[in-house]
Order: structure tokens, then sequence, then C-alpha cells
């Protein structure tokens, strides 16, 4: 089971996975600060190590500079989040949680109708 991560940390998560898995710590500056998300050069290094030791990143040197590699994709934190929300509030009982999407508005009828055909091996592309 993944470990939890801050906000902050999934959006450094997040830069990491729009650059392609892998990111220098300037490319990872940069992409904060496309997002409004800046902060001190000590804070970033702080919670890149703290992902380090969770597990989510590994990290090489190149020459003086290191560069961060995710050792968990995108789609498996992605899965691992669901699932713990899923059994934190709904009691793995998914079709409470789509009943809910569905009451709520959160899911349109053409979404669920889509997904329904996907499913059901009927979404061929025409």
């Amino acid at each position: 089971m993944l470990q939890q991560v801050s906000d902050f940390e999934l959006e450094l998560m997040k830069t990491i996975w729009e650059n392609g898995g892998t990111a220098l710590y300037a490319e990872i500056a940069a992409g904060l600060e496309k997002k409004d998300m800046m902060t001190t050069k000590n804070t970033i290094i702080s919670l890149l190590l703290r992902l380090i030791d969770k597990g989510f990143l590994k990290t090489n040197k190149i020459g003086r500079r290191n560069k961060y590699t995710a050792l968990v994709s995108e789609a498996e934190y992605q899965a691992a989040q669901t699932e713990t929300f899923l059994e934190k509030i709904y009691e793995g009982d998914a079709k409470e949680l789509i009943t809910t999407l569905i009451q709520k508005d959160l899911i349109s009828a053409d979404e669920y109708e889509d997904l329904r055909k996907h499913w059901k091996g009927g979404d061929k592309t025409e």
C-alpha cells in the first residue's frame, strides 16, 4: 500500500509525471512556477527527500545535479488512492460510489452510458 502524500508533495509528483517521469530540480521548480506554487528551494528539496523516503522517487547524480525519477506512476497512485477512498468512505461498495456520482450530477448520463458501453465491450470506434 502506498503512503499518503501531502498536497504539495502531490504537486511535485505531478510535475515530475508531466515531465515524463524524471526531472531535474530546475525543471521541477519551473513546473511549480507555472502553477504559481513557488516556495523556497529548501522546502522543495525537503519535500523531494520525503518523497524518496516514502518510496515515490529515486535520485541519480548527474554531475553535481540530482535527477529525480518517479518510482510510482500517476496511474498507480490514482488507483491506490481510489481504493483507499472507496474503502474509507463507502466500505468498498463501488455501487454506492457510482450512485452518489449520478445522484449528485458528478457524472452525466452520457458519461455513464459511455462507461456502461465501454465495460460491456460495446465501445467500438466508428
